[in-house]
């Protein structure tokens, strides 16, 4: 069994019980794990996994694909502060994607671990701002090795690099205004 801290990134309903989820690890880069049972009232997962959960999970490699099977998750770091602003969600739910966007399958990514994670932390105290947007933008790109030209059109630069941004930027810019 690997264990290590991890980020939920996304979940997918897989069956009636079970999900997909998609994290974010700080050992292990963005890998798939299937939790059974997590959707039942007193499942072992229960209140263990939600999005922007910072947990310490354990998990068993499947040999056949990339959807391995979740052992155990303890929650760290709920961040909860996140879901009682709309905006606070919303810049979160951009990050998330962003990073899933910029992390290989299974690619140790321990900086954009670390960013997200700090990003956040930053988010359960802070409401975001357009500056906070570019900053994070712009770490991306460094940890990425894409060197937007003056320190400016981190954006562009994402685009150009991975064909298209997360369409909740459009929506996130509109808010911030």
């Amino acid at each position: 069994m690997e264990t290590t801290r991890a980020i939920v990134l996304r979940k997918t309903r897989l069956t009636e019980t079970s999900l997909i989820v998609s994290w974010l690890t700080e050992s292990h880069g963005r890998l798939k794990t299937v939790a059974r049972g997590v959707r039942k009232a007193k499942g072992a997962f229960a209140g263990q996994i939600d999005l922007f959960y910072l947990c310490e999970i354990g998990w068993r490699q499947s040999g056949k694909s990339d959807l391995h099977g979740l052992v155990e998750a303890r929650l760290v770091e709920p961040h909860a502060a996140i879901r009682e602003h709309y905006l606070r969600l919303l810049f979160a739910s951009y990050a998330a994607e962003l990073v899933e966007m910029a992390t290989e399958p299974e690619h140790p990514a321990l900086e954009l671990f670390d960013l997200l994670r700090r990003a956040l932390g930053y988010l359960q105290v802070n409401h975001p701002s357009r500056k906070a947007l570019v900053f994070f933008e712009q770490e991306i790109c460094r940890a990425t090795g894409i060197l937007p030209e003056n320190g400016e059109g981190s954006a562009q630069e994402l685009m150009r690099n991975f064909q298209r941004l997360p369409d909740s930027r459009s929506e996130l810019l509109e808010a911030l205004r």
